[in-house]
């Protein structure tokens, strides 16, 4: 009996170690697809979206100055997006988000929605690597791969691998006199201070709420 103990905890033990293994490896991925600043504040009548300019391939530094955060124009109406992962899934999910507004007008919450359903049930949307903050200057909305639309609390949304720290720089900056664009800009300014895969080279959009 005590062979067979023995063996068993043998046995729980090495699927532990793979099981904390396949999770180290997928943060760790998860960090490389990420290795950006998006921060999206929204105070008063004004909601900015602003990123980093950085890319990089592991350790190098390609370019300084990529151009991570977009205005759209489905259907006639502005939408501002910024993306943390890869170039080529980020526009594929742009494209599939400006079809679901121009079938739903002026809708963001339900296109947003439409979109993640998509991301995460379609055998090949669902392998795209990116993470999207966007808004219409009403709603500022998180969009992932893993179905979720998340509307932040204290009107700031942050993603990438600088992301919780432009988020901390920014809901502290909230309560003072800054606007939306100051605060912004200065929590970026924080996060490339600490983030190694962030500049200070910044991309800024913003948007009304009578856009």
């Amino acid at each position: 009996m005590d062979i067979i103990a023995t063996k068993l905890g043998l046995m729980w033990r090495i699927i532990a170690a793979e099981r904390r293994e396949a999770y180290i490896a997928a943060t760790v991925e998860l960090a490389e697809v990420a290795m950006t600043t998006i921060i999206g504040v929204a105070k008063g009548d004004e909601i900015v979206i602003a990123g980093d300019g950085q890319v990089s391939l592991g350790q190098t530094v390609i370019k300084g100055s990529a151009r991570k955060v977009r205005r759209l124009s489905p259907g006639g109406r502005d939408i501002v997006a910024g993306f943390a992962g890869s170039t080529a899934d980020a526009f594929t999910l742009f494209e599939r988000l400006e079809s679901k507004l121009e079938a739903a007008p002026g809708q963001l919450a339900r296109a947003a929605v439409e979109l993640a359903k998509d991301w995460r049930t379609d055998k090949y949307l669902r392998n795209l690597e990116a993470m999207l903050v966007v808004t219409d200057g009403k709603d500022l909305l998180i969009i992932t791969g893993n179905g979720d639309v998340l509307e932040p609390e204290g009107g700031v949304a942050a993603v990438g691998s600088g992301g919780n720290y432009a988020l901390a720089a920014a809901r502290a900056l909230f309560d003072s006199d800054l606007g939306a664009e100051e605060i912004a800009r200065k929590a970026m300014g924080i996060a490339a201070e600490i983030c190694v895969y962030t500049n200070d080279s910044l991309v800024l959009e913003k948007i009304g709420n009578d856009t």
